[in-house]
């Protein structure tokens, strides 16, 4: 590269990165409209039904998709000039993965209605089948666009895949609620949640059709196999340990929810009420209502980690341990204070932040488990952040084991703890609770794991500053009332303003941070 071409790639990586980190808010904000959106749509009982299907697929879907985004990425910006030939060499390995997972899902599909105790789920889960399908084959296209550092079209087709995501599950789903009741019951489900899957499905037909036509399917290989291009065997030990990860990960975000599901399911059945399945489908909806509001600084953390850490690799090889310990303190300390501002919100105005979203039907249903199963989407917010800095300094199976152990502590307290709570809000808030104590205990092995491998980690001081403005947060959420769809956001930007000044006056935030952030700023404005 000239030095005149320097500048020039710097500028367009650095659009591209700034249009990759818009699709990441899009993603989040179309996210949250589609879930507040879909009760209205197809009804509760039918959004509790689909959350249960979700929590299924989307981790089937999410290990697909993260393995071939990354496997691919890595092997086209590795293969040179060589980049068509990877792109169809690694496509036709993903192709045989993603027909494996569809048929996988297919046959996983009887069990988990049956041990769901929801036979209802059975027909749009094998919906979902297509879903994975065609995500098995569009995800390589999107990780061939990063390779080639592409990044504006990855972003694009980001937008392009949320916002037809959202259509389909809001306008099929919303048809089918009204105009397919006969064909839902002829396959044993609701038309609500059967309508959203076929919506799914017709969406990423949309986006799949898109990234092929910008992407192509690569170049066949003539003669002698060129440098970069890898052979099957190889390239599958590349994406195998991605796959165990995710496969770790999406299951501990979910695992809750599926237990959940199991035993309200079960105990509706015994407790007399009118329509067991329907209203065990409308307590699972409820906690997904939860759900989304606790995973919100997972989602900011998660994106903040991708910027601060890749970059560990590099100092500890170049500038040994005391760097990476240095780099370690100043990201964890930023993480901490990112993920307190969104916890605090949340611990402040449950309900509020429900209502708004969900209705107050909803909200007085599940401001109570809310309260507490943020608390614990915060440790594994944080337990996220401890196993990113273990993957960056070549700690892979370390930080899989963690989570691995992480799971299993979940899926043990929860199978405890729900079946002997009473049927509806009381398993609703076991399960907060069972999830939380689960993960906070995972956080302490992650936290002692980081130090011992890189010598730092959240400064204690930063700790117990955030930790007391969520303590005060968690016990203003008590007390705190109810707002109108109207006042909740102006009462949301007060918590985040007494969350700030609280940092500033303990001496969390000072004039090193303000001076950062212009000089972040004055270096933006330059370019």
């Amino acid at each position: 590269m000239t030095e005149e071409e320097a500048p020039d790639q710097a500028r367009r990586a650095g659009r591209g990165g700034l249009a990759v980190l818009f699709a990441k808010v899009f993603f989040i904000g179309t996210g949250l409209v589609q879930q507040a959106l879909l009760p209205r749509a197809i009804g509760l009982a039918d959004y509790g039904a689909l959350s249960r299907v979700l929590a299924v697929s989307n981790v089937f879907n999410n290990v697909v998709i993260s393995s071939s985004t990354q496997g691919v990425s890595r092997t086209v910006a590795g293969a040179g000039q060589n980049e068509r030939e990877a792109l169809r060499a690694t496509l036709g390995v993903h192709g045989v993965l993603a027909l494996g997972a569809a048929a996988l899902l297919a046959i996983a599909a009887p069990l988990v209605a049956f041990f769901q105790h929801a036979p209802d789920v059975l027909a749009p889960l094998l919906v979902m089948t297509g879903v994975l399908g065609i995500y098995g084959v569009y995800a390589p296209l999107v990780g061939y666009l990063n390779g080639r550092g592409l990044f504006t079209r990855q972003a694009t087709l980001d937008i392009v895949a949320a916002t037809l995501r959202t259509g389909g599950l809001l306008g099929v789903g919303y048809v089918f609620a009204r105009h397919a009741g006969a064909l839902a019951a002829s396959l044993g489900t609701s038309p609500g949640v059967l309508g959203a899957t076929v919506g799914a499905v017709l969406a990423s037909i949309g986006v799949f059709s898109l990234a092929l036509r910008w992407t192509g399917t690569g170049r066949k290989l003539s003669g002698e196999r060129p440098a970069g291009v890898p052979v099957a065997k190889a390239y599958i030990a590349l994406i195998v340990p991605v796959m165990v990860a995710q496969l770790f990960t999406n299951g501990l975000m979910q695992a809750d929810i599926f237990l959940l599901g199991r035993y309200l399911s079960l105990s509706a059945a015994t407790s007399g009420v009118a329509d067991p399945t329907k209203t065990a489908n409308e307590w699972v909806a409820v906690y997904r209502a939860c759900q989304l509001f606790a995973f919100l600084p997972y989602q900011l953390l998660f994106s903040v980690t991708q910027i601060l850490f890749p970059m560990l690799a590099r100092a500890r090889a170049e500038e040994g341990d005391a760097r990476v310990a240095d780099l370690v303190r100043r990201g964890c300390r930023i993480g901490a204070i990112v993920c307190g501002l969104l916890l605090t919100i949340v611990l402040a105005m449950p309900g509020s932040l429900i209502k708004f979203a969900y209705g107050a039907e909803v909200a007085a249903r599940g401001a109570a488990s809310l309260r507490v199963l943020a608390l614990g989407q915060a440790c594994f917010a944080v337990l996220g952040l401890s196993t990113t800095i273990l993957v960056s300094l070549g700690r892979e199976r370390t930080a899989m084991a963690i989570t691995a152990v992480a799971l299993a502590l979940l899926a043990a307290s929860c199978s405890v703890v729900i079946p002997s709570a009473e049927f509806g809000e009381a398993q609703l808030r076991a399960t907060a609770a069972a999830t939380t104590g689960a993960l906070a205990l995972a956080l302490v092995v992650g936290v002692v794991t980081v130090r011992s491998a890189a010598g730092a980690f959240v400064p204690w001081k930063t700790a117990v500053r955030v930790g007391g403005c969520a303590a005060g947060a968690f016990a203003l959420g008590g007390v705190m009332p109810v707002f109108s769809k109207l006042l909740t956001p102006v009462v949301a930007a007060g918590v985040m303003i007494a969350y700030l000044v609280a940092l500033v006056v303990t001496g969390e935030l000072g004039k090193e941070d303000l001076s950062l952030v212009l000089s972040i700023a004055v270096r933006r404005a330059k370019r």
